[in-house]
């Protein structure tokens, strides 16, 4: 493909992805067809190449029916996956110009835009100093949940590297945690014996007096500490941990506090919600998905260390083909030495668009218009007769149910999912069935909200 012909294909597709968002809502949210029909819509590949039309009409006829529409404005499923035109452009910019950017030398650019911009968040976002200078991109917060265990393990035992781990690592979470901090355990090394599982309390925070007398337990029997994950908008609830009184067990045993805001972390860009980040100035590290809430389109996690020497030693691997004069000097950062692949994607491209496009006030509208639309359901939940909330709502995250129990709740949201008009997903608070109202979209607007609350109440 030439670039005058690119140029020309380039237009239509444009011109299709345009098209597409225009549509979006007026499709139903969450794909309807069965499984295998998708593959039973795909010709054998050619053998001799072909032009862009057939593709194209082949989205139209088998993706977009097989696709479960996460830019539309009645998904609330799960948590936002904001993927915004301008960060589209973006993504479209980095793979236009196909850089890997493993090193500085690779790409300069690559390098130093990642640098500038994770630094200008630490300050936009109220994140603590000790911050600055060690912001590194992220593929996802599961990405970031290892490196940070990786980074942890090396300074609880600085021969880690060279002797593996010993059997006698712990790590702890509450029964909230995100599944990925003890899928990191296993990939690190230290199996599923290793994590401790601590109570939570009424508001589904960790328990910190379960979690210092099962830490001081453990050390008694020999066992060695290395990791405490403290979360900010838990997935279930979106509850929060009190991140302040963990940091201070962790202080006392000198164990590394990682703290996941994956959903709930663009939050801190507005000053009034910043109440609920409380103690993250004394992590060791912290992540939040500009991919979930920040118009930012998958994937891109922000990923933060108070200890990047920490963390570049227990990962850098220096073999001679990667040798280079910069690197070399010590003057420059190779961000492969700050994750788990060595190949880097121009990722900071679709973040340093979003934010150029919107501006840090954009961002912060749209944050502020999500938190309240969700207050607007919390109140009129609050004021039904038949429905009620679960828990408190959590900035744009509404858990409720239905009086009459789990059936009418799962019936009602089953039959919002079938009209496709809105998609909704559930969880258990305390072996309770709950609807989860995750508001997020982009597009989401009263009128949307307002139109899944009054489905959900007309069924049951």
């Amino acid at each position: 493909m030439q670039p005058d012909e690119f140029r020309r294909i380039g237009h239509e597709v444009i011109d299709w992805i345009a098209d597409y968002r225009e549509r979006v809502g007026d499709l139903p949210v969450r794909s309807q067809v069965e499984p295998g029909w998708v593959r039973s819509q795909l010709a054998p590949l050619p053998e001799r190449g072909e032009g862009f039309g057939g593709l194209l009409d082949d989205l139209d006829r088998v993706v977009v029916p097989g696709t479960t529409h996460w830019q539309h404005p009645g998904f609330y499923a799960y948590f936002p996956s904001n993927a915004s035109l301008p960060s589209v452009l973006g993504d479209l910019i980095s793979a236009g110009l196909g850089v890997q950017g493993m090193l500085w030398s690779t790409s300069p650019a690559a390098t130093e835009v990642e640098q500038h911009l994770m630094d200008e968040l630490v300050g936009a976002m109220g994140l603590p100093p000790s911050f600055v200078g060690g912001g590194v991109i992220q593929d996802t917060a599961s990405s970031a949940a290892l490196v940070a265990m990786l980074a942890a393990l090396h300074r609880s035992s600085g021969k880690w590297r060279q002797s593996g781990v010993d059997g006698t690592e712990t790590v702890y979470v509450s029964s909230q945690t995100h599944s990925s901090i003890e899928r990191a355990a296993r990939m690190a090394g230290l199996g599923e014996e290793a994590v401790r599982s601590i109570a939570v309390d009424d508001v589904l925070g960790m328990d910190v007096t379960a979690l210092a007398r099962q830490i001081q337990s453990d050390v008694d029997s020999g066992r060695r500490p290395v990791l405490v994950c403290a979360t900010i908008g838990t997935t279930g609830t979106g509850a929060v941990d009190p991140v302040a009184e963990i940091a201070e067990v962790c202080a006392r045993h000198g164990i590394w506090l990682h703290v996941d805001a994956a959903w709930a972390g663009p939050a801190a860009l507005c000053p009034e919600f910043r109440g609920v980040f409380a103690g993250v100035e004394r992590a060791d590290s912290f992540c939040a998905n500009a991919h979930k809430w920040m118009l930012t389109a998958f994937d891109l996690s922000l990923f933060w260390t108070a200890h990047p020497d920490v963390l570049v030693d227990a990962l850098t691997i220096l073999p001679e083909y990667l040798r280079n004069s910069a690197t070399e000097s010590g003057a420059v950062v190779d961000y492969r030495d700050w994750q788990i692949p060595l190949g880097r994607r121009f990722r900071s491209l679709k973040l340093w668009s979003v934010l150029r496009w919107y501006g840090l006030e954009g961002v912060r509208a749209h944050l502020r218009g999500h938190v309240d639309l969700a207050s607007r359901l919390a109140e009129w939940v609050a004021a039904d007769e038949n429905w009620e909330l679960v828990v408190p709502r959590s900035l744009s995250l509404v858990t409720i149910a239905h009086r009459d129990g789990d059936e009418a709740t799962r019936r009602a949201m089953d039959a919002v999912n079938a009209a496709g008009t809105a998609f909704l997903t559930h969880t258990t608070v305390n072996g309770r069935f709950a609807v989860r109202v995750a508001i997020g979209a982009e597009a989401t607007r009263e009128e949307h909200v307002r139109a899944m609350w009054e489905a959900l109440r007309s069924n049951r």
